[in-house]
């Protein structure tokens, strides 16, 4: 019997080539979680003086910063949650546009993150860097790259 040379790809269904890379459930929660929260950063900051805004006791310095800010910071939180959304549902279904949108946004927090750290905020700075780090790290690695190339 003559087995086509592309046949070993339906050999293989299960096995490693198949099976849900480590991490990856993780990552799209991640961006779901991010989304969620930018989502309601938006909705209390656009529409202040509700129950929702008992939330923000977490961090009752920052609400206030951005509160006086007016609409602008919710109407840029809006837009962070629509982009984590899309990176969710891009990752979720193994996308290379919801890696790629993913890790760009990760890069960005990176890059904030740093600011911070050299602005002189220490602590906050240098654990936001090495976390987002850590992150961009995990999501360069060719295994988790080429999972969003071959499906």
């Amino acid at each position: 019997m003559v087995v086509p040379e592309d046949a070993s790809r339906f050999t293989n269904m299960g096995t490693e080539a198949h099976r849900r890379l480590t991490g990856f459930s993780a990552i799209g929660v991640f961006f779901v979680f991010g989304a969620t929260m930018a989502a309601y950063a938006a909705v209390t900051l656009l529409k202040p003086g509700t129950v929702l805004d008992g939330l923000w006791v977490l961090n009752p310095a920052a609400h206030s910063r951005l509160a006086t800010l007016g609409k602008l910071p919710g109407l840029e939180f809006a837009l962070l949650s629509i982009f984590l959304g899309a990176a969710s549902v891009g990752w979720f279904r193994r996308r290379y546009w919801g890696w790629l949108l993913g890790t760009s946004i990760v890069a960005v927090n990176a890059a904030g993150d740093l600011v911070n750290l050299i602005a002189g905020e220490h602590v906050k700075g240098a654990i936001g860097v090495a976390i987002a780090g850590l992150l961009l790290f995990y999501l360069n690695r060719s295994t988790v790259r080429n999972y969003f190339l071959r499906r």
